[in-house]
């Protein structure tokens, strides 16, 4: 029903090639074969770090909504509150509870809000960095 990558923008694809530039020229002391070395390693190190970074998803199924490694049922949640930039700053900022659960992306600026109405469950609410809050909001609404 709904199914997002949290991936990072393409500027920060620029942050790998830069760290296999540095680890290249830290080594190029030590010959050119080393240096190459530490392009490839410093690149490919970097991509990883940030591919995986840039790899959890938000998702709508069977019955669950799954947020990175969080993994709820869909009526153990109440509400749900979209929030523009201005609100998702104050949300993890000044009005964030630490009991949240919080898949936050800081390139990401808008977020949804979720009540978490399980009485078992201590989590208050679960903020969700999402490019389009109003359609999340709209594939929860639809999924109960």
């Amino acid at each position: 029903m709904y199914d997002e990558r949290l991936s990072a923008p393409a500027v920060l694809w620029l942050l790998p090639a830069g760290c296999g530039l540095s680890m290249m020229l830290i080594l190029l002391v030590f010959g050119p074969v080393p240096a190459l070395l530490g392009l490839v390693v410093g690149g490919v190190g970097g991509s990883v770090l940030l591919s995986s970074y840039g790899s959890p998803r938000i998702r709508i199924v069977q019955g669950h909504l799954v947020a990175g490694q969080a993994r709820v049922p869909l009526a153990a949640l109440g509400g749900t509150e979209v929030l523009d930039r201005e609100a998702a700053f104050a949300w993890r900022t000044t009005k964030a509870d630490a009991r949240a659960f919080m898949l936050l992306r800081g390139y990401i600026p808008t977020a949804l809000r979720v009540e978490v109405t399980d009485p078992d469950d201590p989590t208050p609410y679960l903020y969700l960095s999402t490019r389009d809050p109003q359609r999340l909001a709209d594939a929860l609404a639809a999924a109960r």
